[in-house]
Order: C-alpha cells, then sequence, then structure tokens
C-alpha cells in the first residue's frame, strides 16, 4: 500500500512528464485487475507453502510429537507473533526500500524456515526440542509472510491506485487463498505419503522458485521522503485494526484447529480448509468492489455477521457435510471484512506512508492471532474442540459495534 497517485504525480513534475503519466496512470486504474496478475501470481506461490502445512501442521505437533492442543495452539500461534514483531519493519522496508525488495528479503526468510523445519526433524525423537526449532521456523516463516504480503500490497496500490484500495486488497488476497485452497488438499497428500519431511522440503523449495518469478517483474519507486510518524498513523488506523482483530479469531480457528475438529469427529480433514478458500476466493471475485463502492464499514459489518454464523454452524454441526457448510459460510464471510475495515484505515492514513499504515494495520490481525491461537488452545482442553468455534463466534460478533460506529464517522 505504498505508492500513492500524489507521490507519483510529483515524481512525474520533477522529470516533466506529469501530464502523459497522469493519462497513463488513469488506464491502469480502470484496469487494476490485469495490472495486478504478475504480483498476485508471486503471491500465489509463496503462500502455497503455508496451504500445504495448513491441515497437517496441527497434526504433526499433536499426533506426531504427541504434544496437547496448546502447544498445538503455540504452534500455528507463533508465525501471527513473529509478523507481529515484523509487520511495521515490513511496511516501512516497502516504503523506504521499495515492494520489490520487500516480497524478495521474504521469500527468501521462507526458504530459511524450510530449513530449520528440515532440522525439527533431527530430534523426532525428543518432541521439546523438535517442536523448540519449529516454533523457530514459524517465527522466521512469519516475518517472512509480513514482508511478502506487505510488499505485495504496496506494489499492487503503487500499480491501481488508492482509489482501488479495497480492489487491491481483495485480489491479492485471493491469491493468497487460492493457494491455500490448493495447498490444503496437496499438503494432506505428501503428509500422507511423505511425512512432514516432504511439507519441510516444500517450505524451502518453492519460495526460491517464486523468486524467479518476482525477479522478472519490473519494480516501483519507493515513496517515503521522511520518517514516517508510527504513532500517527497507529493514530489512524486503531478503530479498523481492532476490528479487524475481533474477527480474525475466526480465521484463527479455522488455521489452528478445524482439523482437530473434523479428526475428532471422523470426518476427513482437507475440505474444510479448501471449501473455505474457495467461498473466501469466490466472494472476493464477484463482490471484491463493494468495499470501494459502498463503503468499507456497510460491507465489513454485513460480512462480519455471515462469518459468526459459520463458526457457529461449526460449533453445532452434526454431520460432515453441515461442518463444511460452516467453513464455507466462514470464508464467505471473512473473505470482505479484511479489505471492509482495511478501506476505513487506508481513508484515514497520510497519504505517502500507506505501507506503513498497512502494516500497522494488519499487526491488529498478527495480534488476535497470536493471542487468540493459544487461548483457543487452552478453551479446547478445559472444554472441548467444538467449543473453540463457539468463543470465536462470540469474538466476530464483538466487531459489529466497530463496524457500526465507523459507518456512522463516514
Amino acid at each position: 500500500m505504498s505508492l500513492c497517485e500524489l507521490s507519483h504525480l510529483i515524481d512525474r513534475v520533477r522529470i516533466g512528464t506529469l501530464l502523459g503519466m497522469e493519462m497513463v496512470m488513469q488506464r491502469i486504474a480502470q484496469g487494476s485487475v490485469p495490472a495486478l496478475l504478475p504480483v498476485m501470481g508471486a503471491v500465489f506461490i509463496s503462500f502455497l507453502i503455508i496451504g500445504l502445512a495448513m491441515p497437517v501442521l496441527p497434526l504433526h505437533v499433536h499426533q506426531g510429537l504427541g504434544l496437547g492442543t496448546f502447544i498445538v495452539g503455540l504452534v500455528a500461534g507463533s508465525q501471527f507473533a513473529a509478523s507481529l514483531v515484523s509487520r511495521v519493519w515490513a511496511g516501512r522496508h516497502a516504503d523506504s526500500r521499495g515492494a520489490k525488495h520487500a516480497v524478495v528479503t521474504g521469500l527468501v526468510l521462507a526458504a530459511v524456515a524450510g530449513l530449520l523445519y528440515l532440522l525439527s526433524l533431527r530430534f523426532v525423537a525428543t518432541p521439546a526440542i523438535s517442536v523448540t526449532i519449529l516454533l523457530l521456523g514459524r517465527a522466521l516463516l512469519g516475518a517472512g509472510e509480513s514482508f511478502i504480503i506487505n510488499g505485495a500490497q504496496a506494489w499492487g496500490l503503487a500499480l491501481s491506485g488508492a482509489q482501488n484500495t479495497g480492489k487491491v486488497l481483495a485480489w491479492i488476497g485471493t491469491a493468497m487463498y487460492a493457494a491455500f485452497a490448493l495447498g490444503a488438499p496437496a499438503g494432506t497428500t505428501l503428509y500422507g505419503s511423505f511425512g512432514f519431511t516432504a511439507i519441510a522440503l516444500a517450505t524451502t523449495i518453492v519460495p526460491l522458485a517464486a523468486l524467479l518469478l518476482v525477479a522478472s517483474l519490473r519494480r516501483v519507486a519507493p515513496t517515503a521522503r521522511v520518517r514516517p510518524s508510527l504513532t500517527k498513523v497507529v493514530a489512524a488506523v486503531w478503530l479498523p485494526g481492532v476490528g479487524l482483530a475481533l474477527t480474525s479469531a475466526g480465521f484463527g480457528a479455522m488455521t489452528a484447529f478445524v482439523a482437530l475438529l473434523f479428526a475428532a469427529r471422523g470426518w476427513t480433514v482437507w475440505p474444510a480448509f479448501t471449501t473455505f478458500a474457495v467461498a473466501f476466493i469466490l466472494a472476493r471475485m464477484f463482490l471484491g468492489h463493494l468495499p470501494d463502492r459502498s463503503g468499507g464499514a456497510r460491507v465489513a459489518l454485513t460480512f462480519l455477521l455471515m462469518e459468526a454464523a459459520g463458526q457457529a454452524l461449526l460449533w453445532l454441526a452434526p454431520s460432515s457435510a453441515i461442518g463444511l457448510i460452516g467453513a464455507g459460510l466462514t470464508g464467505f464471510g471473512y473473505s470482505l471484512v479484511y479489505p471492509g475495515f482495511g478501506v476505513e484505515a487506508v481513508r484515514r492514513a497520510p497519504a505517502d506512508s500507506r505501507g506503513l499504515a498497512m502494516g500497522a494495520y494488519t499487526a491488529f490481525l498478527d495480534v488476535a492471532l497470536a493471542l487468540a491461537s493459544p487461548a483457543l488452545g487452552l478453551i479446547a482442553a478445559m472444554t472441548d474442540i467444538g467449543t473453540v468455534f463457539l468463543a470465536s463466534a462470540l469474538s466476530v460478533l464483538g466487531a459489529a459495534p466497530i463496524a457500526l460506529r465507523l459507518k456512522g464517522m463516514r
């Protein structure tokens, strides 16, 4: 989110081509989705590694290492905790060094995380050591994810313009969740045939393949002229950020515990992830324009209610079919919550600090997932795995008053 139209205009005034470049930017903005396709491709390849691990990492920790649900939540949440720590750094990096540089940095970090995954397998006989190394790998992957997604969002906004903020967030997210949708069955197959070793190898190799694509893409210029004030940016984005944090509990429940829920009830695991991701993608493909057109707060309110209903269905589901409906409704609802609140965040942020603004805004998601995953794990340990989804549904509903307030402030 780092390159705004104003920065474009200032740059082109300096080189005497203001009028021509303004016309070019208008044409790109009108066709923003085609302009985003190369960046979306890079995001898709990058996030395959997260999609591959998503359905099997809880099984590896819980069944393979014999550790409890709290540790499952801790391993899942460690990625988001690291993303939180690195998110502002990544946003400033995209503003000051350029979006392409940020994405390349993230891919290198992700590949090193894969090497740590491999190292953790050398100590499976000592679960405490193995999971500690795995936690380090997850943390490094979280930092890599932060650089990749912040860089991609800044890149997308530079190509499409700030007036297409909702569309950029929706389509970049579509690439990410398409990777989740395809990665889930692929990861389940690899894990069933070759164990966690195959996941670790893929986590090492796939980011290096993505580097080949990223290297071929044209860079966009950095936008930061002076070091932006983090305090000023956080003050602008904190309210939509809290809304995002509350609604992200549903996503945290899906990533960390839906595999255990389906396994405990004797249902095939991977369709839950694919159903969630496909519903998410379809909503963004056909409705991704709504936050820009109808208002971010209004859209966030409507879709968070759908997400909460999906989580409630997962809690109550008597059969796999109902569970999949719940997973799909969760994905459909969550799909436009992030861009909905995101439009409100960008609208309030300084124009030359949009990379930092998106980093600060997304940090609220990281806080939620870093805290929610272990907390939901404790809930599962004290009650049962199904209660996790009741708790997450209540958290999602807690964002409704925030969306109403933002709607009234427009």
